[in-house]
């Protein structure tokens, strides 16, 4: 019998929470339960596994993070589009950082509960969206999209890990490599493709 006011929600939840103190890779589930002040087989009526816990915590940062980028960028364009956007994704890094891994870490995700899931649809409509704001079409825009996420992600990967060690403040350069992104995007190179040279 499932412990009164235990949901999956909560499981999820204290999970998230356990992935932010001590890195999603090192969440199990004996700590949840002991979080949750239950025996480690009271949390397999709400989840079936680790790997279904993780998913479920991949899908509430995707939510999360996305309401947060999506209202930073509310009625913005150009590069106040583009600086709202990846100020909101490392500010969101930087606060839950188990759980901004989680959207970045391969994770099998019961295809039923992916389905129901908004977070990381609305994600891929906000990039897109946001990048049509320069004129991109495909395939320059999933080109666009895979730039954007490899310099944000690379960036709060490294600074993270204490990879940016030189005096220059990674402010100063997070600054500097938005604007270069701008000039990039307003400046997309044309397609190569079908070029025979």
């Amino acid at each position: 019998m499932a412990r009164a006011g235990l949901t999956v929600e909560r499981v999820t939840i204290v999970g998230a929470e356990l992935a932010d103190e001590v890195g999603l890779e090192r969440v199990t589930m004996s700590q949840v339960a002991r979080r949750l002040g239950v025996k480690d087989a009271s949390l397999y009526t709400h989840v079936r596994s680790l790997e279904d816990l993780r998913g479920r915590i991949a899908l509430l940062a995707a939510d999360e993070k996305t309401i947060r980028i999506a209202e930073a960028t509310a009625g913005r364009s150009g590069k106040d589009a583009l600086v709202a956007f990846a100020d909101a994704w490392r500010e969101y890094a930087h606060e839950y950082p188990g759980r901004y891994m989680a959207t970045q870490t391969p994770i099998r995700i019961d295809p039923e509960l992916a389905a129901q899931a908004s977070g990381p649809r609305r994600a891929v409509e906000l990039t897109y969206g946001m990048l049509r704001g320069y004129g991109l079409a495909e395939p320059d825009l999933t080109d666009a999209v895979r730039l954007l996420r490899s310099t944000f992600h690379g960036f709060v990967a490294l600074e993270a890990a204490g990879g940016f060690a030189h005096e220059r403040a990674p402010q100063d350069s997070w600054v500097r490599a938005l604007d270069a992104l701008h000039t990039l995007l307003a400046h997309w190179p044309p397609s190569r493709e079908g070029d025979s040279s």
